[in-house]
């Protein structure tokens, strides 16, 4: 089970892990200078191995006083996605690259891998995950509007004559019984609807609801026979502890 975790925390688990994935859920590339975000790239790939999974997204709040402040303009932040896409490999790889127009080219070094990216959003990005990346993040969905999604995903890249890619999904557990699990329920499904727009119906069927470990292993059955390879989620009312012990069994009983 893939963990993500800032860039700072990030740092301290690949220094101090061996095996474990270490990722980004996801980083919004249009709030970061492509150098900066290249150089946090190769830190991390150098102190993990190269055990870094780049989730890489546009930023769903443009509108929020976060972005404001940034001064990211919602209409550019796609483009600046791209554009980011395109030259982070070169930069990783110690190309000259000349990033701004009428400036000296840049070289990063010591050169790193280019981690696997795995692009964030709707089926609106993907033209994203075909041009640049290796796989397809989408979040708040469940196994019965997933499978269509990554048919038409896959359909696109064997017409491209690309490699199939890789779908991870991202999404919030409710786990056990009572008081607890049934206030974060309500809590998600009503941020769905009035944050995210989402219907009522659709909105319903996002949570992983799991009492017992064993529904938990049916729900991430059900996630691979739609189509992904791997899920990202965390439980909306438990403690860490005790969220890595219900899932580490859910998925022993997978196995």
């Amino acid at each position: 089970m893939l963990r993500c975790v800032p860039q700072g925390v990030g740092a301290v688990a690949a220094a101090v892990t061996e095996r474990v994935k270490i990722g980004f859920s996801v980083l919004v590339a249009p709030i970061r200078p492509v150098p900066w975000l290249a150089a946090q790239v190769a830190t991390l790939q150098h102190l993990s191995g190269d055990r870094l999974l780049l989730g890489v997204g546009s930023g769903g709040f443009p509108g929020a006083p976060f972005w404001q402040a940034l001064g990211v303009e919602p209409g550019g932040r796609g483009r600046a996605t791209d554009a980011a896409l395109a030259l982070l490999p070169r930069l990783l790889a110690g190309e000259p690259v000349q990033v701004a127009e009428g400036r000296p080219p840049l070289v990063q070094a010591p050169a790193a891998a280019m981690p696997p990216v795995l692009v964030g959003g709707s089926e609106t990005a993907f033209r994203r995950v075909l041009d640049h990346g290796d796989g397809w993040f989408p979040s708040l969905i469940g196994p019965a509007d997933l499978a269509p999604a990554v048919a038409r995903l896959r359909d696109l890249a064997a017409e491209r004559g690309v490699p199939r890619p890789s779908v991870t999904v991202g999404g919030h557990i409710v786990m056990g019984e009572g008081e607890s699990a049934r206030l974060a329920y309500d809590a998600l499904v009503r941020n769905l609807i009035d944050v995210h727009g989402m219907l009522p119906d659709v909105a319903a069927r996002v949570p992983m609801v799991a009492r017992v470990p064993g529904e938990l292993a049916e729900i991430f059955a059900a996630y691979q026979a739609a189509g992904a390879d791997r899920v990202v989620a965390g439980s909306d009312n438990a403690g860490w502890r005790e969220q890595l012990e219900f899932m580490a069994e859910a998925c022993r009983l997978l196995e």
